[in-house]
Order: C-alpha cells, then sequence, then structure tokens
C-alpha cells in the first residue's frame, strides 16, 4: 500500500522538483519508503507502506533498463500469475510480478489481477506512459491534463501543492450541486474543473500530449441474461468464494486485524478470516455513550464467538471535535459522509497494533441492505408515480419522519436513483439546492444511466446497481481509503473482490431479500460461522450521533462557518435560505442535521481553499 505521483511535460520546469513536492505532500501513505524515477521529460513518485517483501528490493520505482513502475495497492493472486508466466523474480513483491507481467503483456495483463491497484507503467524507449486503476476503484488516482501536460496522484493534495505549476485551479461549481445532494463529488469530477478522478475499471495511454482512455471492466458489462436462482447452488458458490477472497488477502509480512462493528457484513469476513488464519486475528470497534448508536456490545459478543483478539475503543464528543478539521485537510474536497469521523477514529485504533486490516464494506450494495432498495420499488409502482404529487403533499403536513419521506415523491425526471440515495441519506434535494444557491449550477443527468446491459433490471436491481457504479466507489471506497492512510493503515475489502461483485451482480433479487429479510444469502453464509441470535435487533450504520452533536458540544462549527458575515464573504449561498434551514433545524425538524451538516463542510472547504 502507497501513494504515487507523476509530472510528464516537455515544459522546462524541474519536474524532480515537483515530484519530490507531491511525494513530501502524501508521506503519510507511504512513511517506510520514497522515490523519484526522472527522465528529461518525465518524473514518477513513489511512497512505500511496506506490506509484502520488506526489503528494500521491492521498492518503487520498480525499474530496468526498458520501463519503470510506481504502484499502489495489492494483488493477491501475484504467486500464482508469477508461476504460471515463469517469472524469474529477485524479490517476493507482488510489485515485481505486476512489472513483469505489463512488460510482456502490457494493458491485457490488467484483466488477470486480482486486487486493488492504481498503477502508472512508463516506456522509456516509445516514451509511452500506462494508467491503471482497479475494477472497483478500491485505490484512488486523480489527473490533469492539458495539452502536453499530464500529472497524476493518488490523493487531490498532491496536485494542489503544485496547482501554481499546473496554471492554477478553478472551482468546479456543478461539483458543489452533485456535493450538496450525494454528500460526494461523482466521478469523473472533482471541486476542481482541472483534475478528474481517474475512472476505476479502465486504463490510459499517454503519449505525445495524448491521452487516450480504454475501458477493460464494468458492473454493468458483468451482468448476464440470467441470474443465479437455486439458493443451495448459490449459498456453496458464495461460501467459497467469500472463502477465497479472505485467504488471499491475508497475505501479508505485517501484523493484521479487522474491523468489527458487529454487523453482518463485517462479522462475516472476521469469522471466515479467523476460520482461515493459522493465529488469533486481532479485531478493532469503537462504541458511543450514546446508546442509540452503539454497536460495541455486539461487536464484543461476535469477538468472543469466534475467539478473536479483541480492542475496543469508546468515542466521546471530544474525539470527533478532534478530528472535525482533519476531515476538511485529508479528504480534500468537500466530503458529506460524517461516518468518515468513525472510520478515522477506528484507523487510529488498529494501527496502535496493525498495518493491515480487512474491512466489510460492499455488503449492502451487493446484497441489498439498504432501504434505498424498498424505496426503489414503492416509487416505481405505476400507481404511486400516477399520485406521488398528492402524496408527497399529504405527508408534508405530518411529523418530522413523514416530513421527510414527502422529499421522496418530487423527484425531478430521469433521476430517480439519485434522488432516493439523497433523500435517504438526508440531503438536499434538486429544487432545495437551486434556491439556496446563488451561483447556477446543474446536476449530471449521466448518473441515471444504465447502458450495456444483458437483461433488465428491477428497480431494487438498478438502485444497487447505481450504488456500486457511485455511492461505494466515490463515498464509500474515499471514506477508507483516505481515513486509513491518514494512519498509514492499509484497508482490504474482501466483499468486493471482482469474483464476488460478479456473483452478486447475477444473483436473484429474491436471494437478496427473501421475504422482507435483506441480505438473506449472505446471512445463511454467516449463520454458519456465527449464531443467529446475535443479530437479531434492527440494522444500523457506521455512524456518528451527529444531530445531537450539533445541538451542543459541535454547535459552534454552526456559529463559525454558517454566520451570516462568513455566509455572505464566500458568496455560494443565500444567507437568508440557509437562515430559515437553521430555524428550522432549531425549532425540531431534527432530520436536516446532514443538511446542515454538508453546509458547514462546504463553507469550511471554501474559506480554507478559495
Amino acid at each position: 500500500m502507497c501513494g504515487i505521483n507523476g509530472v510528464l511535460s516537455s515544459s522546462t520546469f524541474d519536474k524532480h522538483d515537483l515530484v519530490l513536492r507531491m511525494n513530501a505532500r502524501i508521506n503519510h501513505r507511504g512513511p517506510n519508503a520514497s522515490g523519484v524515477f526522472l527522465e528529461e521529460n518525465s518524473a514518477l513518485g513513489h511512497v512505500r507502506l511496506s506490506i509484502i517483501d520488506l526489503s528494500d528490493a521491492a521498492n518503487q520505482p520498480f525499474e530496468d533498463s526498458e520501463y519503470a513502475l510506481v504502484y499502489n495497492g495489492e494483488i493477491y493472486n501475484f504467486e500464482e500469475l508469477r508461476e504460471k508466466y515463469k517469472m524469474s523474480c529477485v524479490t517476493s513483491s507482488d510489485t515485481e510480478v505486476v512489472f513483469w507481467g505489463l512488460k510482456v503483456l502490457g494493458e491485457k495483463f490488467l484483466q488477470e489481477l486480482n486486487g486493488m491497484f492504481s498503477l502508472a507503467f512508463y516506456n522509456k524507449k516509445t516514451k509511452e506512459l500506462l494508467l491503471a486503476r482497479d475494477r472497483l476503484g478500491i485505490k484512488p488516482l486523480y489527473y490533469f491534463h492539458r495539452k502536453d501536460l499530464m500529472a497524476f496522484s493518488s490523493e487531490l493534495k498532491a496536485l494542489k501543492s503544485i496547482k501554481n505549476e499546473l496554471g492554477g485551479f478553478t472551482i468546479n461549481h456543478d461539483s458543489i450541486n452533485s456535493f450538496l445532494h450525494l454528500g460526494y463529488i461523482p466521478k469523473p469530477f472533482t471541486i476542481f474543473n482541472e483534475v478528474k478522478k481517474f475512472p476505476p475499471g479502465h486504463f490510459a495511454k499517454y503519449k505525445n500530449g495524448e491521452l487516450t482512455m480504454s475501458q477493460y471492466w464494468s458492473a454493468n458489462s458483468s451482468i448476464e441474461k440470467e441470474s443465479l436462482k437455486d439458493e443451495r447452488v448459490a449459498k456453496k458458490q458464495l461460501t467459497n468464494l467469500l472463502y477465497s477472497s479472505i485467504e488471499y488477502r491475508l497475505k501479508s509480512d505485517v501484523p493484521f486485524g479487522t474491523f468489527l462493528s458487529g454487523g453482518i457484513d463485517s462479522s462475516i469476513v472476521s469469522s471466515i478470516a479467523q476460520q482461515v488464519s493459522n493465529q488469533k486475528i486481532k479485531t478493532f470497534s469503537i462504541g458511543f455513550n450514546n446508546p442509540k448508536f452503539n454497536e460495541a456490545a455486539f461487536a464484543k459478543e461476535v469477538a468472543t464467538h469466534i475467539g478473536s483478539e479483541h480492542h475496543e475503543f469508546m468515542v466521546s464528543e471530544d474525539d470527533a471535535k478532534e478530528l472535525v478539521g482533519d476531515i476538511i485537510k485529508y479528504y480534500d474536497e468537500p466530503f458529506g459522509d460524517s461516518s468518515s469521523i468513525p472510520t478515522m477514529l477506528v484507523s487510529r485504533l488498529a494501527k496502535k497494533e496493525v498495518t493491515m486490516t480487512l474491512s466489510g464494506d460492499g455488503g449492502d450494495e451487493l446484497f441489498h441492505g439498504y432501504g434505498f432498495y424498498n424505496w426503489a420499488n414503492r416509487l416505481s409502482n405505476p400507481g404511486v408515480k400516477l399520485g406521488r404529487h398528492l402524496i408527497g403533499s399529504a405527508l408534508r403536513l405530518g411529523d418530522n419522519r413523514m416530513k421527510r419521506a414527502a422529499h421522496l415523491f418530487n423527484y425531478p425526471k430521469g433521476q430517480l436513483k439519485s434522488h432516493i440515495f439523497s433523500q435517504e441519506q438526508y440531503y438536499f434535494t434538486q429544487a432545495e439546492i437551486h434556491n439556496i444557491l446563488k451561483i447556477k449550477t446543474s446536476y449530471p443527468s449521466f448518473m441515471d444511466l444504465e447502458t450495456n446491459l444483458s437483461r433488465t433490471l428491477s428497480p431494487k436491481e438498478s438502485q444497487s446497481l447505481f450504488d456500486i457504479n457511485y455511492y461505494l466507489r466515490d463515498d464509500l471506497l474515499t471514506k477508507v481509503d483516505i481515513a486509513s492512510m491518514r494512519y498509514s493503515l492499509e484497508t482490504r475489502v474482501p466483499l468486493l473482490d471482482h469474483r464476488i461483485v460478479e456473483f452478486a451482480l447475477n444473483l436473484d433479487e429474491n436471494l437478496k431479500i427473501k421475504q422482507g429479510e435483506q441480505k438473506y444469502l449472505l446471512k445463511q453464509v454467516l449463520y454458519d460461522h456465527v449464531p443467529e441470535k446475535i443479530f437479531d435487533r434492527p440494522k444500523r450504520g457506521f455512524s456518528v450521533p451527529l444531530q445531537k452533536w450539533l445541538e451542543t458540544d459541535l454547535s459552534y462549527l454552526v456559529d463559525n462557518n454558517l454566520n451570516e458575515e462568513n455566509v455572505n464573504n464566500i458568496g455560494v449561498v443565500k444567507y437568508e435560505e440557509l437562515k430559515n434551514l437553521l430555524i428550522r433545524f432549531k425549532q425540531g425538524e431534527g432530520y436536516l442535521f446532514t443538511r446542515i451538516w454538508a453546509m458547514i463542510v462546504l463553507h469550511e472547504w471554501l474559506k480554507e481553499n478559495v
């Protein structure tokens, strides 16, 4: 696990100095080693967090007389690939396998990789650069391209550190719209017009100032004509895939553990990890003084059953306040998911004991664990479609729960899936955004498009595919990568092995939600390892008591950021509209807390970056 940087240009500025600065800016991603490859017009940088083959021989850039590689991630099937292609490697690292595979097979080798990665592979003779990102976008990659200048990095902050040499960055106002609506900025956009997120499942070639992008994998194209309906066969397949994926991801030359929240996904990962490990694994969880948000007892119960070495940390409001500044600093662009706070806290806890962890991310999206999917069914009902405006108007007269639900019925044409996500997460509707912003913005309508599908999807499946293509990548995986790498901690995601993703995409939806039970098949596998009674409770997300905190200990964030002077100085939001929102929140419409948090994050970020 590492960080990569690069600058390629025929311009005369000192590219070596730029890459050194970029490396220094993301040193937290790789504190064990740092290196630069330099040619006249090209510089590649790397910072290393040593996980497999801890020797200096596996440091990067990895090069010979013909090629140079900088690579961030882990390839779990590297030993099989080394044997398959009879590679004569001098290290025991996956880096060398990636290097030789790309050297011999080029971009075709990407199809054979099981893992998470972003990489840059440079041909010294032809002066061509190959950039690539893993299928699901687990590892980040940002890039800047203008005429004969290309720059890239694992984090946006490295590109920000050389923005003057790149000609400066300007704010993408449409990204502000997306952020307020979703809580994150969806690919390929960033908060800056000049920088893009490199798309998952793609590779690109850069030569003579030209950048050519190609796709080698997508969730959409992995959907088959027929879904798997046989429960017995499906359970056996899923069990085998989970064991294979988790066993792969326990390959490590450093101490490791798992994040254990006590929920379905982290429990199945932790229980199987303990089964296949030849040592007692370490499990990590956090809890809150607020019992509504505290699942520490459930995590401990799972840990006791599987026999792990369990570590628990109770979080206070003071702990959360300490990390608020880090969210602005480390996430680089407006990021509204407040569960980044507990994710940072559990990462900090884990780093005291281990250097690599497994997490349970992906289970809800793949196996229909969210309430989003039930709303997708309801709102696709012809009768509901016909009367949705009347239903919404009636609900607005009810209590807070009904008022929140009312927003779900008022969706713009062609944006149902993103609207469902937005309102289930309590963010702004497009109508609210239009009313509250001073600046003119638009929202990307392409986000609800479905292309290259071999079968017609149900509303639930469509909503799930939207979440896999956007929410999972640009919110959840970004959250975990930034939070864990903040503390130089590698986090692997077994449920997002591409074989499990392809299995889930083609699993019949009635085995995902059966008789109202969400994540049905995944639970059946779990209950073979951990007693069902432990999970006989309502589902809770990995979240913080943010509403209470904004009303009490974190209210200073509202006062500091959303006061009239600051809002008017920044000039993005109409203060009177924001003031009305704050009044409604203080008078009891507590469900508005996510909107308030998004406004705090936006203004804090703009205050620091404009």
